[in-house]
């Protein structure tokens, strides 16, 4: 996925053609469940100003999808590095068993062992998103040219220089692109977590709105949300543009 520089007139135009789209829709159905942008947007805004809900809820979630993507960064990208570089064929295999295997299931006993805190939704979110970022690094680590490897190799370069020097900068661009995939399983992800058993987060905003059939209130929360991943999306892109300068130049 390219990292580009957007202005903000393409930003601007983009949300102009949601909110047409929004506006379109809800008068369309004309249903109370789907209500118009106007009522979502004064809800939002009531629920941010000091003192709103929204904020604490926000940034609780915030702060389980940072600490989430944090950890499995931390132990996808080496683990990734190593299977896709120098592990055999037990490590692929354990991989491709265990990555398929719907983690979200696990969500009872998780909480049942770690109780209803922002422990088990972190851990839940980082167990599924560690495999994303595992699998694309390890692909991306597999498939750096070897003619790369031997010249460092040539120049009496270790392991580590390799690992230094080749395979770490080849899959950056790799590793990122795993992190924005990673980034909206996370919020998914966190949403089913936060309606069970909690009172605090976005998901649980969301569901206790639903509840209550206050729609405008409800929508108010998906925005918080989509604002949550957007600026992690944005963050990733700035980074990537400071980390891998090369990838950018390629493009």
């Amino acid at each position: 996925m390219a990292v580009r520089k957007y202005r903000w007139y393409h930003y601007a135009i983009a949300l102009a053609i949601l909110a047409a789209g929004w506006e379109v829709l809800a008068r369309a159905l004309d249903v109370a469940a789907f209500p118009r942008l106007g009522a979502a947007l004064s809800s939002f805004i009531e629920g941010v100003r000091p003192g709103g809900e929204l904020v604490e809820h926000f940034l609780a979630s915030t702060y389980r999808v940072l600490a989430s993507t944090v950890i499995s960064l931390a132990l996808g990208v080496p683990l990734g590095l190593y299977l896709g570089r120098s592990g055999g064929p037990i490590g692929a295999v354990l991989v491709y068993l265990t990555y398929p295997v719907p983690k979200v299931v696990f969500l009872p006993v998780i909480m049942v062992l770690l109780g209803i805190g922002d422990t088990s939704k972190i851990f839940l979110i980082t167990l599924i998103i560690f495999f994303q970022i595992l699998v694309t690094v390890k692909d991306a680590a597999a498939s750096v040219p070897s003619g790369l490897i031997r010249s460092v190799q040539s120049l009496g370069g270790g392991e580590w220089a390799i690992y230094r020097h080749v395979i770490l900068p080849a899959t950056l661009p790799a590793i990122f692109t795993a992190l924005r995939l990673s980034t909206g399983t996370a919020i998914a992800v966190l949403f089913f977590a936060e309606t069970y058993a909690t009172r605090t987060g976005l998901g649980s905003f969301v569901w206790d709105a639903l509840s209550r059939l206050a729609y405008d209130t409800m929508f108010a929360g998906v925005m918080a949300m989509a604002l949550m991943g957007f600026g992690f999306y944005v963050l990733l892109d700035a980074t990537e543009r400071l980390l891998c300068p090369w990838a950018e130049a390629q493009r």
